[in-house]
């Protein structure tokens, strides 16, 4: 069995520690996440994602266990299940990689429709309507696909624009709620875009950093693999053994006895 490199060995526990600590971080924001969520009506439909992220996170933290037992006690059979198991996994995030970026069109589609369902809006549920009024607040905007005639006679101030508004805005009817912010006749000014294209784009948003950082991880198991492998390579790679070369006169016993030499001086 041939002797690890040091750096190697220490670069793979490096790595292995880090993966355990977002395994383990990644388990306590599932459990966080699922306690917050407990009571909430979307729960049943969220509940097959809680449990993948439950079972990555904790098949994870028990691959760097076995893949550090491996490392310090050099133990091949812990080395091969660890990267057995991380390659495994490595597939499944690439996978969901690939997945989301060929279903990201239908993602934007699926978003529109969900959002376009709270039409009219004098309809739509308190829920909803506060929602939207802290997204109008947020990007500046009003209304949800034609501006702030989706909300009729009742505009929110929600929709008023700011001194230093970033996005355009226009004069509110004189016939809407808000007429009552009339001062010196002056125009009620309201935020002109809808807030649809901004809620999409920033739900895109968190979904790509969420790839992002599924694809962090996913190098992150990569090098562990790596890693393992090539420590693995380094113990199946035989020592050189040193050659015993016989002499003859060695084996005649050719040497000066000590005394000798002693006298001779």
């Amino acid at each position: 069995m041939g002797k690890v490199n040091v750096c190697l060995k220490r670069s793979y526990i490096i790595v292995i520690s880090l993966i355990a600590i977002l395994g383990a971080l990644m388990l306590a924001f599932t459990l966080f996440s699922h306690g917050l969520l407990h009571e909430e009506d979307e729960i049943e439909s969220m509940l097959p994602g809680l449990h993948v992220m439950y079972v990555l996170s904790i098949i994870s933290l028990i691959l760097t266990i076995i893949g550090l037992y491996g490392a310090c006690k050099e133990k091949k059979w812990a080395l091969i299940m660890f990267a057995v198991g991380m390659i495994l996994g490595s597939l499944f995030w690439i996978t969901c990689e690939i997945q989301g970026l060929a279903e990201r069109p239908k993602v934007i589609e699926d978003l529109n429709k969900e959002y376009l369902q709270m039409l009219p809006l004098n309809n739509a549920s308190e829920v909803a309507t506060d929602s939207l009024k802290a997204a109008q607040i947020e990007f500046q905007c009003c209304g949800l696909d034609q501006g702030y005639l989706d909300w009729g006679y009742n505009i929110p101030e929600s929709c008023l624009c700011t001194k230093e508004p970033t996005n355009p805005c226009v004069a509110a009817p004189r016939n809407s709620s808000l007429s009552e912010h009339l001062v010196d006749d002056q125009p009620i000014m309201i935020y002109k875009e809808s807030c649809l294209p901004y809620m999409t784009a920033h739900m895109m948003m968190i979904i790509d950093y969420v790839m992002g950082i599924i694809l962090g991880v996913t190098l992150f198991w990569v090098l562990s693999v790596v890693l393992c492998i090539l420590i693995l390579c380094r113990l199946n790679k035989k020592e050189d053994i040193p050659v015993v070369v016989y002499s003859p006169e060695a084996k005649a016993g050719n040497y000066s006895p000590l005394t000798d030499a002693v006298e001779n001086a």
